[in-house]
């Protein structure tokens, strides 16, 4: 297969198209490496997909005649769309960045896909479109109408146009709602991340909710198995679907959504713990309040996953968050 991976420097872009390479599959990988994080850590995942059936674009989502120039001139056959602007507390910020990235961008992926009749687009949805849902866990079968963030809108809004250019031009079309994803390798930005880095530096940690939140946390590898199952059979449309009572995960054209998680909700400052044991330090906790559109708790039910492709996460948070304190430590020599 001649499989696109956009924001292929990004964490969950690199280690999907490291595993595309090692089962034979041609990987054609595109990034803007935008200064979001630290470029230097992009430029590292890149440097890690030295293979010769990988080609790397530093392309921009936004560039329409780039985006269908590479379209035609690799055969893209499917795509695992990943590239977005992250991030619900900086859309605050800089809500411009998600308009392009994810709105506009994402609109160029679609017609590409149009054009180029492509087998699958895999792309990544997230925990944040349940925005101000409390029922857990959070099923795709329920509702996801109030958004507490403008990247959950986009996202949500991601799933909507993915539905319409399935339907209108029968293009098979998966939406994967990820939780919380952690590992080596893994975003600046990302709990993990910031709370090793505040232990290891002995600085204070900013715990908000007052340390009150669950996250159904993700181990990377476990993201990557669910994302390869889907990319590997196409949507297809439900023949149960109804219009008169419609559930929203499902359709009458090849369309789905699934969530993909760990399924087993950690208490934040549990998680916190396992960075302690990990690193052999002790967390100085600066306990905060609730950040504007943060949610309390993340749970995925994950069933519709397993029943359709197998899918059963492997890694206990104990083993992931130790394999992430070793790659941190070696990757910053601290």
């Amino acid at each position: 297969m001649i499989v696109l991976v956009t924001g292929v420097a990004g964490f969950i872009g690199a280690e999907v198209a490291l595993r595309l390479l090692s089962r034979g599959d041609t990987v054609i990988g595109l990034d803007n490496l935008n200064d979001f994080y630290d470029p230097a850590l992009k430029r590292a995942r890149l440097a890690r997909l030295q293979h010769p059936d990988f080609q790397f674009h530093p392309l921009d989502l936004v560039d329409a005649p780039a985006l269908r120039s590479l379209f035609v001139e690799h055969r893209i056959q499917r795509v695992v769309h990943l590239a977005a602007q992250a991030g619900v507390r900086y859309s605050l910020e800089n809500p411009e960045a998600y308009v392009q990235s994810n709105l506009v961008g994402f609109l160029n992926v679609l017609e590409c896909c149009r054009q180029q009749a492509i087998e699958h687009l895999v792309y990544a949805s997230s925990s944040s479109v349940y925005g101000a849902n409390t029922r857990m866990p959070y099923s795709t079968r329920d509702a996801v109408d109030h958004p507490l963030s403008l990247y959950a809108a986009s996202k949500k809004a991601n799933e909507l146009m993915a539905h319409s250019y399935s339907h209108l031009y029968r293009l098979p079309m998966t939406g994967l709602r990820f939780f919380t994803v952690y590992g080596p390798w893994g975003r600046p930005d990302m709990a993990m991340f910031r709370f090793t880095r505040a232990i290891l530096a002995g600085e204070p940690l900013q715990v908000f909710n007052h340390g009150q939140h669950r996250r159904d946390f993700t181990y990377i590898d476990d993201i990557v198995e669910g994302v390869l199952r889907v990319l590997d059979h196409s949507a297809v449309a439900d023949p149960a679907w109804s219009s008169v009572q419609p559930v929203p995960d499902a359709s009458s054209a090849p369309w789905r959504v699934y969530n993909i998680g760990n399924h087993q909700p950690v208490p934040l400052l549990d998680y916190i713990q396992c960075i302690e044991r990990s690193t052999g330090k002790k967390a100085q906790l600066q306990l905060m309040p609730m950040q504007p559109g943060d949610v309390p708790d993340t749970f995925a039910d994950c069933q519709p996953l397993k029943a359709d492709f197998g899918y059963e996460p492997q890694t206990p948070i104990a083993e992931g968050v130790e394999r992430f304190v070793q790659w941190y430590r070696d990757y910053y020599q601290c």
